[in-house]
């Protein structure tokens, strides 16, 4: 087919090439609750079968209706969001290009969430898209599928063009959501905060998507669940850029201490390595507990986390047992 049957994106959007994006572009104002689903779709890595012309896999995460994905004619043109891990997928919301001419180059396509990356059939159908009128958008309930990978295809030969994916994924149990957190010292941007700020540190830039000390003794982040909880495991996910080799050593104090910043607290695990970019879970095995610190010993160390998760029962109930001190038996009056 001749490329002239295909709106260019300059058209419609001025330009191909997605622009460049701030951070809060990608934040969704749910996620400060737990339990919320929230946008993953611009923090993982987009890709399809063939390219039309300037038509990036990218333009579908841009935020801009306006441009959009185009395959070439060609069997089974499909669409892939690598997610670099496994999430559970609540919702995907597709928007489809604003031509109208173009509209119907979506139907029929399958939205599939997996763990197969090499072949889109292995993994299961979340929904059909059976058609979007042009400039709209539509939500398909996945029910919490559980993959890496969510796949747009269209079975046959036919084009593929996309205006924007958006898919939702949940943390129906992770404690850190909405948590206080505080560290022993913060390098620049990289606030504590960035730690569970649902941002694995891969977009846009781990100084805004991660936390960071700065270089020295005993560094440590600290987390406030604000009640005490059954600790079962914490998901610690380290920075991708470089020198991975800083976490190491790290160690998890989960109790309702306070003393020494809460690093006198239980231990739970060391950290002896995880690889660059990587996410490692460390069994508590119910270690109650209302803060859970990180903290490396020793001099010259700088603690750096790109997302901190963790997970358990409660809250805890607990007996508060208060002393009075009465001057005689007539100092307590019962009303």
């Amino acid at each position: 087919m001749s490329s002239s049957l295909v709106s260019s994106p300059q058209s419609e959007a001025g330009a191909g090439i997605p622009r460049s994006m701030s951070l809060f572009d990608w934040v969704d104002l749910d996620l400060v609750i737990t339990g919320a689903a929230s946008n993953r779709a611009g923090w993982g890595k987009p890709s399809q079968s063939t390219l039309h012309s300037n038509c990036y896999a990218q333009n579908a995460l841009d935020r801009d209706p306006a441009t959009f994905t185009h395959s070439l004619w060609e069997i089974n043109p499909w669409w892939k969001l690598d997610l670099l891990k496994v999430y559970t997928v609540n919702r995907v919301v597709i928007t489809n290009r604003i031509l109208p001419d173009y509209s119907d180059r979506i139907n029929r396509a399958e939205i599939r969430v997996g763990n197969v990356s090499s072949d889109f059939s292995s993994n299961p159908i979340c929904a059909v898209i059976f058609t979007i009128s042009s400039g709209a958008s539509q939500s398909y309930s996945c029910n919490r599928m559980a993959g890496q990978y969510v796949f747009v295809v269209i079975p046959g030969i036919q084009y593929l063009t996309l205006a924007e994916v958006e898919v939702y994924v949940v943390y129906p149990d992770n404690l850190a959501a909405g948590g206080i957190v505080t560290q022993s010292s913060t390098n620049g941007s990289w606030i504590a905060e960035q730690a569970i700020d649902f941002n694995p540190g891969f977009f846009p830039d781990p100084s805004l998507a991660c936390s960071s000390t700065n270089y020295q003794t005993n560094p440590w982040w600290r987390l406030d669940l604000g009640l005490i909880y059954r600790v079962s495991k914490v998901i610690v996910t380290n920075r991708q850029d470089c020198c991975p080799e800083l976490i190491n050593g790290a160690e998890i104090h989960i109790g309702n201490s306070l003393d020494n910043n809460g690093n006198n607290n239980p231990k739970c695990a060391v950290i002896s390595s995880i690889p660059a970019g990587g996410s490692s879970t460390y069994a508590c095995n119910g270690m109650e507990g209302r803060y859970v610190n990180l903290i490396i010993p020793g001099d010259s160390k700088v603690l750096t986390l790109c997302e901190v998760e963790v997970y358990g029962e409660g809250p805890c109930l607990k007996q508060t047992f208060v002393k009075l001190k009465l001057k005689s038996s007539l100092s307590l009056v019962i009303i």
